[in-house]
């Protein structure tokens, strides 16, 4: 005899999961939008969480060393 247990519970893991998925989504969208309007990265960190990025930062250079004069 077949037990459908193991089927069962991963359909339901599977819909949560699809569920979880989609919250997350429509709680992110529009900054997500925002971020790649205006070309910045976007990384997942979890539920609900973002890191966003603006590439920008990374052609700022080191401000020179100004040499005083003490006089």
């Amino acid at each position: 005899m077949y037990s459908q247990g193991t089927k069962g519970v991963s359909r339901i893991k599977s819909w949560i999961q699809d569920l979880i998925a989609s919250a997350d989504y429509e709680i992110c969208v529009e900054p997500d939008e925002f971020a790649f309007r205006m070309g910045w990265t976007v990384t997942r960190t979890g539920f609900g969480s973002r890191r966003y990025r603006d590439p920008r930062f990374d052609q700022l250079r080191q401000p020179s060393q100004v040499i005083e004069e003490v006089s």
